[in-house]
């Protein structure tokens, strides 16, 4: 695969469908539309942080899960429980671990004196739903019960007149998308062919380099949440992209721990974050030449993975190299694939791909020049029946628990055997657009990493930190 076309098509009610690969079909004819009810911020008052009412989400679909996990059993004991996205203290999403994607089935009643209506499929994902009403490769569209839209509807009033300084509301601005991975409904990153999951990489690096050019965008955060330990009502392979217009506390806690850690050593935290997980083989799960892929140092789930980018300069999905993007997917999917060893059944997971925010710099709003991507994994379980639960003093105080040890959990994941595919050496593909909404010039190939390069000039960069520490 060298390339792949994307077609932008218009839902009735103005949503974007980004079709990727070869367009088999189109939209119906227009059908009654109605804006989501009531959606706004709040600002929590004690925290300064932003809340996200969308009322409309309780009438999502939810299908069953065909390969689900044993019964599980809520710890009793309070966990630790991490924060996969920004939490609602500063995101103005509090319950990003649900899937808010299409239409909800119609109320029985309705059917029945309305008469037989035309069979739609049970899952409103796959081909023939109201999302894409053909069969596709892959495709995104922006979500039908969103938390965030381009243009929202005015907030209300808080309601007290003497409160303003206290009571504040605001639009919730951004974006919410659903990424489809595949027309099938049964799958996963660890089941698609390589050619699949390296056509799931391209295409979020294509929105993500789209979403970026929205100066309003301060945030873009790529996700999925698998199984309905998570949160999530829909089974069929997708995930999620949102684009946030302020700050969350946790970006900001990260950007302000790396400009620390600058002013103090003189080094960057990313690069100092990847010397220090390859030197901690314990804690290594597997090799890969443009991530590291490790369990955290201060993991704050049992199961916990980052899959960070050795590179310095790797802020962005949009700044990978071929090889790079390549070497990403063989991460993602061999990550996935212990999970699901792990324990013998799909392992539910959170995952979260941290881009660097837009910080102020001399030439404006920009990414964080120290900060290096990372998709980070969150599995819920601590065992295969027993799942963490964040309860009184984790939610209260932010202070997470790990009943386990990093390095034991590196170890089991590392010992589960992982059946390797073939992988083409080209097999991300380069997107163009065209048949749609406008056609636009296609992102500028990404340069080919010079993998032997890199790793000697981070060991000479590490070579000196050694003597000057």
């Amino acid at each position: 695969m060298t390339s792949m076309r994307r077609h932008t098509l218009v839902h009735s009610d103005g949503r974007r469908l980004y079709v990727y690969g070869e367009l088999r079909g189109e939209l119906p004819p227009a059908e009654p539309t109605q804006a989501p009810p009531a959606l706004h911020l709040r600002r929590d008052p004690l925290t300064g942080g932003w809340v996200a009412v969308s009322p409309a989400r309780n009438t999502r679909p939810q299908t069953g899960h065909a390969d689900a996990e044993p019964d599980a059993e809520p710890d009793p004991v309070p966990d630790a429980e991490a924060d996969p996205v920004p939490d609602a203290e500063a995101d103005p999403d509090p319950d990003p671990d649900a899937d808010p994607v299409p239409d909800a089935d119609p109320d029985p009643d309705d059917v029945a004196h309305a008469g037989p209506a035309p069979a739609r499929p049970a899952c409103p994902l796959c081909p023939g739903g109201p999302e894409v009403p053909f069969s596709y490769e892959a495709a995104v569209f922006e979500n039908r019960f969103p938390s965030f839209m381009a243009h929202p509807p005015a907030p209300p009033f808080p309601g007290w007149a003497g409160g303003v300084d206290v009571l504040q509301t605001a639009p919730s601005k951004g974006r919410c998308e659903v990424v489809l991975y595949t027309e099938e409904h049964d799958g996963s990153l660890a089941t698609l062919s390589p050619e699949q999951v390296c056509r799931v990489v391209a295409v979020w690096r294509d929105r993500s380099i789209d979403l970026w050019s929205d100066p309003d965008h301060v945030v873009v955060l790529v996700f999925e949440n698998r199984g309905e330990a998570v949160g999530a009502t829909l089974s069929h392979p997708h995930g999620q992209i949102y684009a946030f217009t302020h700050l969350p506390r946790m970006f900001r806690e990260r950007v302000d721990a790396g400009t620390r850690h600058r002013e103090a050593t003189g080094r960057c935290l990313g690069c100092d974050l990847v010397t220090a997980d390859d030197e901690a083989t314990e804690r290594v799960v597997a090799k890969n030449d443009s991530f590291v892929v490790a369990t955290p140092f201060a993991a704050r789930w049992p199961y916990e993975i980052h899959v960070r980018a050795r590179r310095h300069g790797v802020r962005r999905l949009g700044d990978l190299g071929t090889g790079e993007q390549l070497d990403l997917a063989q991460a993602l999917r061999d990550v996935v694939l212990r999970y699901d060893g792990l324990f013998g059944f799909p392992l539910p997971y959170m995952m979260v791909a941290h881009e660097s925010p837009g910080v102020p710099g001399p030439a404006g709003r920009g990414p964080d020049p120290d900060w290096h991507l990372s998709f980070e994994f969150f599995p819920p379980h601590r065992s295969p029946t027993k799942l963490k639960v964040r309860a009184s003093v984790e939610t209260a105080t932010g202070i997470f628990i790990n009943d386990t040890l990093p390095e034991s959990s590196a170890a089991a994941l590392a010992a589960v055997e992982v059946e390797h595919s073939r992988w083409p050496d080209r097999c991300v593909a380069d997107i163009f657009t065209g048949g749609g909404l406008a056609d636009r010039p296609c992102h500028p190939a990404s340069p080919p990493t010079d993998r032997a390069a890199d790793r000697a000039e981070r060991a000479d960069d590490h070579d000196q930190k050694r003597t000057t520490t």
